[in-house]
């Protein structure tokens, strides 16, 4: 009787070994993974664990290439790995393993990736074209002994489409200069002088360099804010036409760690001329990118044809004041929708817009269509009965009041925008959207002016199960909160004095 229970116990376990397979018991595990309270289904976020910044955003052969801030052994900032995801149309993406790990010089902290067209750095080999990472090595022994030089830049190349990595020999290829705070190198080919440039952040202020080879640097110049005790992050810098002429500017992008327009951190730009060595700007008109909480370390993607005429970013949805405790357990951290960037011009300003990229338009499904509201009133409309996704429109010409949207749900929990057309601003109230109680600086209401002409009211919104972007006015105005409901809306409410009135609400599929 014994021998029976032995042979089959080892049956079993023999059956166990071969059909449940650590692979099978991970995949059965995590099976529903992206299904978790408060987990986004319109917007990228990891399978678990930490991630923050957007890094290396290139297009090479199909593939928008996302690779992030990623800490794979908890749910909180640590040893900085850079994660990757790739995507053929902005919306769905897929996982691919990591890409860069920490080593002997350091965590692998923020930067940029480029397609070597010329290889310039001679890593290819015939018939290969060379990916090439430009990223900051974080030396923490020397953080924690208290040095200035802990922080440098290097390099590391890919011949194989992104999928495997190869770091320098000769790293770092940029020492500090002693400089505490020196990091996120962004890099763009400068096709007029024939010549890399990259652009990085030195604690209040952006530096440049330039390169024939991605593996030498000169120093060029820097820019900053006279005064400024502000932390500056991720810088980004990209030439751009002005809609509507054959004039082309510059666009510095600098993510600001604190004092942003509604407190904590936020993203900013600069508008101005590139000489090949200087950056030409009025440092005092630095603008918003975005209003809202949560939009961060806002970058945009290297290598779309410039056929296409598009400039492409994406930024990090948290902020830096309660990110690492928000109520999430087995992730932390998403990025925003892809936005595409424009630049227009309003007598001698320029002006930043974004707005999500055509391609979202691809989730929408049906429509609820509201025209012509007949009077001031709160007027309610159920939502459609589905997964709590939705992209709202709303057109309203001469508005003469606060214009409120308000969004509930069974348990009495409501998150509201709209726009206050006294004071000409936008607005974001989550102070009763949920759990608010793991940070004092969380709960608010967020507004973004609005303060240049306009015809009408135009705001574009779309809702995730635990974010809202706005973009106004095609995106002169944008803003994105999080928030932490205990249920799913079920139900709109709408509050508007205009003369005519257009307002669709839009159901989504997800994207995963």
């Amino acid at each position: 009787m014994k021998n029976i229970f032995l042979f089959g116990y080892t049956i079993i376990l023999f059956f166990c070994l071969f059909s449940c397979s650590p692979d099978t018991q991970v995949k059965e595990e995590n099976s529903n993974y992206y299904t978790e309270q408060y987990r986004p289904q319109v917007h990228f976020s990891p399978q678990a664990k930490w991630m923050n910044d957007p890094n290396g955003l290139v297009y090479h052969e199909g593939e928008y290439h996302l690779f992030y801030q990623y800490y794979p052994d908890s749910t909180v900032w640590g040893p900085m790995h850079w994660g990757h995801a790739i995507s053929i149309d902005l919306v769905h993406w897929e996982h691919l393993p990591i890409a860069l790990y920490p080593d002997s010089l350091g965590y692998i902290f923020s930067g940029s990736a480029v397609v070597d067209i010329d290889n310039t750095a001679g890593f290819a080999k015939d018939g290969e074209t060379a990916m090439v990472a430009m990223f900051t090595h974080h030396d923490i022994e020397g953080e924690q002994a208290g040095t200035l030089d802990f922080q440098t830049q290097s390099i590391a190349y890919s011949t194989d489409r992104g999928r495997t990595w190869t770091k320098y020999e000769g790293n770092p290829v940029i020492p500090n200069p002693g400089i505490k705070d020196f990091r996120d190198p962004k890099v763009i080919w400068d096709n007029e002088r024939s010549q890399w440039v990259m652009v990085l952040a030195a604690y209040d202020k952006a530096m440049f360099y330039t390169s024939s080879n991605l593996k030498e640097w000169t120093y060029a110049s820097s820019f900053g804010i006279e005064g400024d005790q502000r932390l500056w992050e991720c810088p980004d810098l990209f030439p751009m036409k002005v809609e509507g002429s054959d004039e082309s500017k510059w666009v510095l992008i600098t993510s600001i760690q604190k004092e942003g327009p509604n407190g904590g951190t936020a993203t900013s730009y600069f508008v101005g001329d590139f000489d090949g060595q200087n950056f030409i700007s009025d440092p005092e008109k630095q603008e918003w990118l975005d209003y809202g909480k949560d939009n961060y370390a806002f970058v945009t993607w290297s290598g779309i044809p410039d056929s296409l005429n598009r400039k492409i970013g994406i930024g990090w949805m948290s902020n830096w004041q309660y990110a690492q405790v928000v109520p999430s357990k087995k992730w932390r951290g998403a990025m925003t929708v892809p936005r595409e960037l424009k630049l227009i011009q309003d007598g001698n300003l320029y002006r930043l817009t974004n707005v999500p990229v055509q391609e979202f338009k691809s989730l929408e499904r049906s429509s609820i269509e509201v025209f012509n509201l007949p009077e001031i009133a709160m007027n309610t409309y159920e939502l459609p009965k589905g997964n709590g996704l939705y992209r709202f429109k709303l057109r309203c010409d001469e508005p003469m009041s606060t214009m409120r949207i308000r969004l509930r749900n069974s348990v009495g929990e409501w998150l509201e925008f709209g726009y206050f057309a006294n004071a000409e601003y936008y607005f974001i109230d989550r102070r009763n959207a949920g759990k608010d109680d793991f940070q004092a600086d969380f709960r608010g209401y967020h507004t973004g002016y609005a303060l240049y002409p306009k015809d009408d009211i135009l705001m574009d919104i779309i809702i995730d199960h635990s974010s809202i972007e706005l973009f106004a006015d095609n995106g002169q105005c944008a803003m994105t909160d999080i928030f932490f409901l205990t249920e799913p809306f079920d139900r709109v409410e709408l509050v508007a004095a205009c003369a005519d009135l257009e307002f669709e609400v839009i159901d989504l599929d997800g994207i995963w």
